[in-house]
């Protein structure tokens, strides 16, 4: 350990961290032993953005370890939060040890540091304070596999000591996990303590896998209704917490993992545990929205405020084919209702398609609702329309305006009503760039509109100016000003990507762009060859060159799933392609699990829809 007295013999101004030099460490820890907790709150808070920046560590790191562990002895408080970020610093894959690497690396360095100072910070094991020895469990856990035996000797008889007589069971349960990290397989299922019930069950679960035995359902199921997280539900090594960790282990096996989200709800879904977990289910494992939204809807009563559970199920009401009339029912009555809850599960309903809802979303109106009102109600064009004009005209801007506009692009010719509303947007600079898009597509010409569409050609907004080309272009037919706009954009450096999409609407009229568009079909990015090869199919209305890139992106990636959209726009499906696309349709998992924009399909629900396509293609 090294007191503050010893800070200047370290050259930390040599040293760097996440923000270059760190000189400012010493002044930082020498903030941990004032008088003023929030000062060395501060300090720890900025250590976790310098020396440990978003799970990266520097030079800096490991000669501030023993600085750090003399401050946890030391230092008036902020005890456990030390012995954290001493936990976090030397947090490592055990395999990494064996690489060729390691011993030049800064985190055996930081391991090397830490190991050397554990022998002073074992009387932590013994603090009054639970949340400290939790936290310095977690710090022994660090370095379980590096510990030589006379310390791990050591840490094994305090460890034991806590496991059989610690008053708190969650710290009893903490010590199970680490003995069962120094090689002490314990398994004791049918302890009195329930916290030690279910680590035991989850340490069975994590060492043989799935399926699951019966008995560690049980415990799951009967026992993780409730843990005894308390305040310091720390992170352990290698993870999160352990709730989180639990729900990793249980959605391995959905039909298992719901059967304790349904135990868990029926118990009162404390902490939201078992909404949690069935949500995760969704996430994970395909055509499983159906008993997922059934749990989610049984959980409602027991939230006093479950805003946040009503927009899980809004997000997964949308990918049911055909929501039940209960789960309408359900809905329906809480958008009824009056407070904070009333819009989330409007939304819902919206996205439920039950018919009730249009008149509900007319009579409080706003830009989320109506977008998503046009989305599945498309129908109802001549009652939505005008308030969406009448929103636009209110001023909306920002998000709400885009989401807005985009809203009548889903009504066809009927949007037309809208354009005084366009018209404005444009010249406001509101939601400008998706305004000139509906312009555009709207297909009426006006002096007005033609000029204020050129004038946007010269935005500082390159996007607004290759959007404002293209329109210009469409109500024209001139394509001189769009070519303009596109070469000039198309030479300049930066994501061409975000551009090279909006040219379908110009089909051969973007020819002259064909020789800035060739050389893209060999970058480096992903994005950028998928795009530039999109763009030499729509000017040349031959696939011959698009296809081969494209089935090379092609695949479970949001760029892949791009990739495969644009061949099924384009009726091609290469043989090579045909074993992959049936791996797509067959996975009982997603393989895209990233979350789709609102209004828009589940991007692995798309990626099996088009395997479907493009295998029917032949």
């Amino acid at each position: 350990m090294r007191s503050p007295a010893e800070l200047d013999d370290v050259p930390w101004s040599e040293l760097t961290h996440a923000y270059g030099p760190a000189d400012d460490v010493p002044e930082l820890i020498r903030a941990l032993y004032g008088d003023d907790d929030e000062a060395a709150g501060e300090a720890i808070y900025e250590f976790h953005g310098n020396i440990y920046h978003q799970g990266t560590i520097y030079e800096a790191s490991a000669p501030a370890v023993p600085f750090l562990a003399h401050a946890v002895l030391h230092a008036p408080g902020r005890r456990e939060d030390l012995l954290m970020l001493l936990a976090v610093l030397a947090d490592h894959d055990p395999a990494w040890v064996d690489s060729p690497n390691w011993p030049h690396s800064d985190i055996a360095a930081i391991c090397a540091e830490l190991r050397a100072v554990l022998p002073d910070l074992l009387p932590c094991l013994g603090d009054p304070g639970r949340g400290v020895r939790r936290a310095a469990l977690r710090t022994f856990a660090a370095v379980a596999d590096l510990l030589p035996d006379d310390i791990r000797a050591l840490a094994v008889e305090r460890v034991d000591a806590l496991y059989a007589d610690d008053p708190v069971p969650a710290v009893r349960a903490d010590a199970l996990i680490l003995l069962n990290r120094f090689g002490r397989v314990l398994e004791p299922l049918d302890s009195p303590l329930a916290e030690v019930r279910l680590a035991a069950a989850q340490l069975a679960a994590e060492r043989n896998g799935p399926p699951y035995a019966p008995e560690l359902v049980e415990v799951f199921a009967e026992d993780g209704a409730d843990p005894d997280p308390g305040e310091d539900e720390f992170p352990w090594p290698d993870t999160s917490t352990q709730e989180e960790r639990l729900t990793g282990l249980l959605t391995r096996e959905p039909d298992v993992a719901l059967t304790v989200a349904a135990r868990w709800i029926a118990a009162g879904d404390i902490g939201s545990r078992g909404s949690w977990l069935a949500g995760h289910v969704a996430e994970g494992w395909r055509d499983r929205e159906h008993e997922v939204l059934d749990l989610l809807v049984a959980a409602l009563p027991h939230h006093s405020k479950p805003s946040s559970l009503l927009r899980t199920i809004g997000y997964w009401v949308e990918r049911l084919p055909e929501p039940d009339a209960a789960l309408r029912d359900a809905l329906h009555e809480r958008a009824v209702a009056d407070g904070e809850t009333a819009e989330p599960a409007l939304l819902a309903l919206v996205r439920s398609r039950d018919a009730r809802a249009v008149d509900l979303v007319l009579d409080r109106p706003s830009a989320r609702l109506l977008a998503a009102a046009a989305r599945h109600f498309p129908e109802a064009a001549g009652r939505l329309i005008p308030v969406i004009r009448r929103e636009l005209a209110a001023g909306a801007d920002g998000n709400d305006g885009i989401a807005l506009v985009q809203a009548l692009a889903r009504f066809g010719t009927a949007a037309r009503a809208a354009q005084p509303e366009l018209i404005d947007c444009l010249g406001t600079r509101r939601a400008a760039i998706v305004a000139a898009r509906q312009l555009g597509a709207n297909g009426v010409r006006t002096p007005e509109i033609t000029d204020l569409l050129e004038e946007a050609t010269r935005s500082g907004d390159a996007s607004l100016r290759a959007s404002a080309a293209v329109a210009h272009h469409l109500l024209t037919g001139d394509p001189d000003t769009a070519l303009r706009t596109y070469e000039a954009l198309l030479s300049s450096r930066g994501q061409t990507h975000w551009y090279l999409s909006g040219l379908e609407p110009m089909g051969t009229a973007a020819a002259p762009l064909l020789p800035l568009v060739e050389p893209l079909l060999e970058a480096g990015y992903d994005w950028t060859r998928k795009a530039a090869a999109e763009a030499h199919h729509w000017i040349t209305g031959s696939p011959d060159r698009a296809v081969p890139i494209l089935a090379d992106i092609a695949g479970p990636t949001p760029v892949g799933l791009s990739a495969l959209k644009a061949l099924a726009g384009m009726g091609r499906c290469p043989a090579e392609l045909h074993p992959a696309l049936r791996t797509y349709i067959a996975s009982p998992t997603r393989l895209l699990t990233d979350s789709p924009l609102a209004g828009q399909d589940h991007p692995d629900t798309e990626l099996r829809a088009l395997a479907r396509m493009l295998l029917m293609l032949g």
